[in-house]
């Protein structure tokens, strides 16, 4: 391996308006290793990569390419330096097939069909290499997330990439298609590609990378080799103090039940049964974590209680039946029964990205007659609120104007939280609560749903993460295909017993209906297979 670094970045600084978003950053990453790159939202990580890019362009500062200095004024030249940059929000044309969307900007001239022929047999190559496969006649809109991801990287690597970056590539992946993910990222390195990764998993970071620089606040604060750092260390470095990596919780003191489901079933418009017969129950001053596979009907059963979406059976708050079909099953009528509701979505049903964050503070309350000056709404009062709103739940920037897309995804999820916690809801219903979100949030964002469990209030968590469903919760529910499969005290049970249940299996299935499930999820896996090429 050569001594020459693949990139260094030298005193690179960035600020837009007053905000210092780098400050003076000297960075070295090596050739043929996978670069970690860690901190908080907001600590400045996506900039610096963006200045990389040629997104940004830095203040000041140098950019060396494999020991020679290189200006990159656009994503153009970074490509052209052999960088590319798989984004968090993938940069896909939903109705182009993979091939079209491989050439889209790197055709070989005017004539389209010579483009798409070479590109067939270098996808096939790559994807045999690096265990990328993927259907090239694949409409985008029909993939997967995950193979979405495989044809970003595949961009990259048509384009003759031998620098990638990744900016939180797992954030919307399965725990499943995360580790195809590093199978691939591994591969790469093998084949002596340069890979930069950037995330705030620390799992991630101890498990595949080599090297691992943190910042803080727009500066790095340490560069260390990851074989001699340990998680606990990598998150102080990351927030500037000690940080419980454990969730730190009394015992639960349940009361009256607040929720009650019986029989619920839902059919999608395809005429797809998404829930069948549901039945469960919440208390007040208890957290039921719902756990299961992305798909099994959980996004489905969060529509449901929320209001945004029709089904038959039968719902009780606080004893009193719910409308379930009629014109009273909405938002809206939720919010009004005391339900609050924080999305597993947060860009697309929890926050209007373009608007401000104290308009976003107050949407789907905003006709309370609290928020009414007359015939006006009161402005300068909904302004002052969110600003405390901000305060409370340290979101950064605290600038109550900024609209909700210029806050990084963990102040996303902090500006949804205070609306819905701070409405002081008899039942919160709350979807995937740290999915992209930092370590030093997420610490924040449990001890919030605690607060609110341990002032008596009900709480439905819906999550993926088997860790945050075995720490939070007080008692826990299973589903797989649109069913309750089993439900389990925290303290009783493991992920190995989880894992079972979530793929179907009880301890009353029999070993004929064992067999008959594996051979189910056999054939959705050779159809998945078939349909991917």
């Amino acid at each position: 391996m050569t001594d020459t670094p693949a990139i260094e970045l030298k005193g690179i600084s960035k600020a837009f308006g007053p905000v210092q978003a780098n400050k003076d950053i000297s960075i070295r990453v090596m050739p043929g290793t996978i670069h970690g790159i860690i901190g908080e939202n907001g600590a400045g990580k996506s900039t610096l990569m963006s200045i990389l890019y040629g997104f940004y362009k830095a203040d000041k500062g140098e950019i060396f390419i494999r020991g020679k200095k290189t200006e990159i004024p656009d994503s153009q030249a970074a490509i052209a330096a052999g960088i590319g940059m798989v984004f968090q929000h993938f940069k896909l044309v939903q109705n182009f097939t993979v091939l079209e969307n491989v050439i889209l900007g790197a055709e070989d001239g005017a004539l389209l069909r010579p483009s798409l022929a070479k590109a067939r047999d270098v996808l096939k190559h790559l994807a045999d290499e690096y265990e990328l496969q993927v259907a090239p006649e694949a409409l985008i809109e029909n993939l997967s997330v995950g193979h979405q991801q495989r044809v970003e990287i595949l961009k990259a690597l048509y384009r003759e990439a031998d620098i990638l970056i990744l900016d939180e590539p797992t954030g919307v992946l399965t725990p499943a298609e995360a580790d195809h993910l590093f199978r691939i990222l591994d591969n790469l390195r093998k084949e002596g590609k340069t890979i930069i990764l950037i995330t705030h998993k620390l799992r991630e970071i101890m498990e595949i990378t080599d090297t691992v620089s943190v910042m803080r606040r727009g500066e790095m604060t340490a560069t260390v080799n990851t074989s001699e750092t340990d998680p606990a260390q990598l998150a102080e470095l990351m927030v500037g103090r000690k940080v419980l990596l454990r969730v730190d919780k009394k015992p639960a003191e349940p009361k009256q039940v607040v929720l009650e489901v019986e029989n619920l079933r839902r059919t999608d418009s395809k005429g797809v049964e998404r829930l069948k017969g549901i039945s469960l129950h919440v208390r007040a001053g208890e957290i039921l974590g719902i756990a299961g596979v992305a798909g099994n009907g959980q996004s489905e059963l969060l529509e449901v209680l929320g209001g945004y979406a029709d089904a038959t059976g039968s719902i009780r708050i606080n004893g009193e039946e719910i409308d379930l079909t009629g014109k009273h099953s909405d938002g809206q009528s939720r919010r009004a029964r005391g339900i609050a509701h924080v999305p597993e979505d947060r860009q697309h049903e929890g926050l209007i990205m373009p608007f401000g964050a104290w308009e976003n503070l107050v949407f789907g309350y905003h006709h309370d007659p609290e928020y009414q000056s007359g015939m006006l709404m009161d402005n300068a009062g909904i302004r002052e609120e969110a600003a405390g709103k901000m305060e409370r739940f340290d979101v950064r920037p605290p600038n109550p104007a900024l609209a909700a897309r210029n806050f990084s995804g963990g102040n996303q999820q902090k500006l949804v939280l205070a609306r819905e916690i701070e409405r002081n809801p008899d039942l919160l219903l709350v979807g995937q609560p740290t999915r992209g979100v930092d370590i030093g949030a997420i610490e924040f964002i449990h001890q919030r749903i605690l607060q609110l469990r341990d002032a008596g209030k009900a709480i439905l968590l819906v999550s993926v993460e088997l860790d945050e469903i075995l720490s939070m919760s007080d008692r826990i529910a299973v589903m797989f295909d649109g069913q309750i499969m089993g439900e389990r005290l925290p303290e009783e049970t493991d992920q190995a017993e989880l894992g079972l249940l979530m793929a179907g299996v009880t301890e009353q299935t029999d070993k004929p209906a064992i067999d008959a499930i594996n051979e189910q999820l056999e054939a959705k896996l050779a159809r998945e297979e078939a349909r991917n090429g």
